[in-house]
């Protein structure tokens, strides 16, 4: 009988994303709908604190791999130190979040392992040990059903925010397993230095507030208000694929399928006409507010409070409403 599900976490800087806890919230679910159990594996340096956060959520192990050449990713030593742990241990699934380095880990761990490999999924379910799951396809027009045929290695990475995060379990017991990195081969590759782009203030994926801006913003010297709008907010500033395809923001804060997805509690899309692969994007926000001067622009149908105007008037009262409005 094939082994219960496995979850890959992904750390940066020593900390865990909060895509991590979609990802173990829905091990949670289909191990318990299942009858399975399920192992989480924490790969980097200086884990300790990272390893103990997890303690909590109801794993039946957590492997831990902690070693200086862990530190920062590289497909081959991950790959490596992974297939060496878990090739015998035939795990009906593995769990990875959709971000870059999980779309890029994951096919490599099916290829290795004989398994299948299902990317960027909305929804999960399991019968008979097998994996069905749902994901978006024609720029988010079309969600397709793809079904695993093998009850072992199905290797899937879960879009993030999407999924609901896991919960904390207390009282049960979970095994902590390190993991040797000493047979390590002669790498191919050597990581020598890392050069982050400029700052645009925090991920994303990560804020309770959205203010994003599109092809209406006529340029990358017009982003200041938004980035003036969103810090009275306490969020971030992302951008459309138009916008982004232009060169007026990195590629790093585009919104939509070909972008990151965002479930803010507030989203407030500024002169952004709302294509399918946008919304897609964004659709899980809380609450969604749209300025656009097209009264007929898509995205006013998915939005909660639309504003129809110029977003060079509109946004900058918005910005003198919440600074007179009392702290």
């Amino acid at each position: 009988m094939p082994q219960g599900i496995l979850v890959i976490t992904e750390q940066r800087g020593g900390g865990l994303k909060n895509v991590n806890l979609e990802v173990i919230g829905e091990a949670q679910r289909l191990s318990d709908a299942c009858g399975l159990g399920f192992s989480i594996f924490v790969l980097g340096h200086k884990m300790e604190t990272i390893t103990k956060s997890l303690l909590n959520y109801g794993a039946d192990e957590i492997f831990v791999a902690d070693s200086e050449i862990l530190k920062e990713y590289n497909s081959q030593v991950y790959v490596h130190v992974l297939v060496d742990t878990v090739a015998g241990k035939k795990s009906v699934a593995i769990f990875l979040p959709a971000t870059a380095m999980g779309k890029d880990l994951g096919p490599r761990l099916a290829a290795r392992l004989g398994g299948a490999y299902i990317a960027d999924c909305i929804w999960l379910s399991m019968a008979d040990f097998l994996l069905e799951a749902r994901r978006l396809v024609y720029g988010g027009k079309v969600i397709a059903t793809v079904k695993s045929s093998h009850p072992e290695f199905q290797v899937v990475t879960l879009k993030p925010n999407t999924f609901s995060k896991a919960k904390e379990i207390f009282g049960k017991e979970t095994a902590v397993t390190s993991v040797t990195t000493q047979s390590l081969p002669g790498l191919r590759t050597v990581l020598k230095e890392i050069i982050y782009e400029k700052e645009y203030g925090m991920d994303i994926a990560e804020a309770r507030v959205v203010v994003s801006g599109g092809r209406g913003m006529k340029g990358s010297e017009n982003y200041g208000m938004l980035e003036e709008l969103a810090g009275l907010l306490g969020g971030a500033v992302g951008a459309s694929r138009a916008a982004v395809d232009a060169g007026w923001r990195p590629a790093d804060t585009q919104v939509g399928l070909t972008g990151k997805t965002v479930a803010p509690e507030l989203y407030i899309a500024c002169g952004i006409s709302g294509s399918p692969q946008h919304l897609a994007g964004m659709m899980s926000s809380g609450c969604i507010v749209a300025i656009n001067k097209d009264p007929d622009a898509p995205i006013f149908k998915v939005s909660d409070y639309g504003i129809v105007g110029d977003l060079f008037q509109v946004v900058p009262r918005m910005i003198e409403g919440l600074k007179k409005a009392p702290q």
